[in-house]
């Protein structure tokens, strides 16, 4: 009997991963034989699910909300949804225009496939989440990178943006506040790049799933500019606001017409999101919020303290992030790549970071760490870091 063989589509191929669990699972290893390792490589809260979250899941199942929902979301939750954005953003959003996802990942996705094909382009920031490039050369559109400038904090340089849009052009991802770096657009970035794209017939999808972990401005959407909310989509949801990560529980605010074309998605390859989910979502929204004030406050402690520390060691400079939970610092006075300084870390001094090549080309020089960590924790981090830099 011959062999079986098998032919993966040639698809998989353009698409990427998130190098943050691949380092979870080395340093896993590592632990498993004895290293002690602190891990400051996962985007993800180390606080537990508020309890008043936790108790509605639990009333809701057992009033037996266990079945299958709307594809779109439950017409509660999309209330829910719509009237915060419609306070938090100072636009008129209706429940028709909100879509419930099992995280916020699927509207990336859901989105890219509805708008993007061979032929067309899509811009987006760089560094920045890898998921962005990977889902837009999945659908075989081409990824149109922008660098995202330190000497900006972070920001884009509008210019290229000018120059990089074109009629090819039918989305533009922005991200604010922003993985890796921790940077904020401000109103007047949003409103130049409102400007450049008005001629042309495009989307902007706004990731604004730390849209509530922002420390000294207030958040601003690109979808609040005169003229932007049609054609914005708000990429937003409840992982990182409430910790819930494991919850799998995201929503995107778009046009009507292009709910129609995602909805059909979801029901082609999810159906809907947990219902008994969607019921603690509910009370996430509507309920006390002294939680999310707790622990972003907590972020803003350990930012500070990683930051100073960070500054204080050799050949290592950092910028003090305005969001997220996220630092990047700049190790290139080292004078060595990213990934081999992230390997050493890894292997020889027990700390787990990412490289910043993982968020893109414009991302060397820079390595990202995650302070949703203990100040104890941080403080171990910080010295295993000094004594590495000692060593190269």
């Amino acid at each position: 009997m011959a062999a079986f063989t098998s032919t993966i589509a040639e698809s998989m191929n353009r698409l990427g991963t998130e190098t943050a669990f691949e380092v979870l699972a080395r340093a896993r290893a590592l632990e498993a034989k004895g290293k002690d390792v602190v891990h400051l490589q996962i985007g993800e809260p180390d606080f537990d699910t508020p309890s008043n979250i936790v108790e509605a899941a639990i009333k809701a199942l057992k009033e037996g909300w266990t079945h299958y929902g709307p594809a779109s979301g439950l017409p509660e939750l999309r209330l829910a949804i719509s009237e915060y954005i419609s306070e938090t953003r100072a636009i008129d959003v209706l429940p028709d225009e909100v879509v419930v996802t099992p995280g916020g990942k699927p509207v990336l996705f859901y989105v890219a496939l509805a708008l993007l094909e061979p032929g067309t382009e899509a811009i987006y920031p760089n560094p920045s989440y890898p998921i962005y490039e990977s889902v837009i050369r999945y659908t075989g559109a081409k990824p149109v990178p922008v660098p995202m400038l330190e000497e900006k904090n972070f920001s884009f340089d509008i210019s290229e943006i000018r120059k990089k849009i074109s009629p090819k052009t039918r989305l533009i991802i922005l991200n604010s506040p922003a993985n890796p770096t921790g940077g904020v657009l401000s109103k007047q970035d949003l409103e130049e790049i409102a400007k450049i794209i008005s001629p042309y017939n495009c989307f902007v999808l706004s990731d604004e799933i730390y849209s509530r972990i922002i420390y000294d401005d207030a958040h601003y959407s690109f979808a609040s500019l005169p003229g932007m909310k049609e054609r914005t989509i708000i990429l937003d949801g409840f992982s990182k606001t409430y910790a819930m990560t494991g919850w799998r529980a995201g929503y995107g605010v778009m046009n009507p017409h292009l709910v129609k074309a995602v909805n059909r998605l979801i029901t082609n390859c999810n159906s809907c999101t947990t219902t008994f989910v969607q019921k603690a979502c509910i009370e996430a929204l509507k309920g006390p919020q002294d939680e999310v004030a707790r622990m972003v406050e907590e972020f803003r402690k350990r930012r500070d303290f990683f930051v100073q520390g960070l500054n204080a060691i050799k050949n290592i400079s950092c910028k003090t992030p305005q969001g997220a939970f996220y630092v990047f610092p700049n190790i290139s006075r080292l004078g060595m790549k990213c990934r081999p300084f992230a390997e050493y870390l890894l292997n020889e001094a027990g700390v787990a970071c990412l490289c910043g090549v993982t968020f893109g080309e414009y991302g060397e020089g820079y390595l990202r760490f995650s302070y949703a960590n203990s100040l104890e924790n941080i403080e171990r981090a910080l010295e295993r870091i000094r004594k590495a830099v000692e060593h190269f």
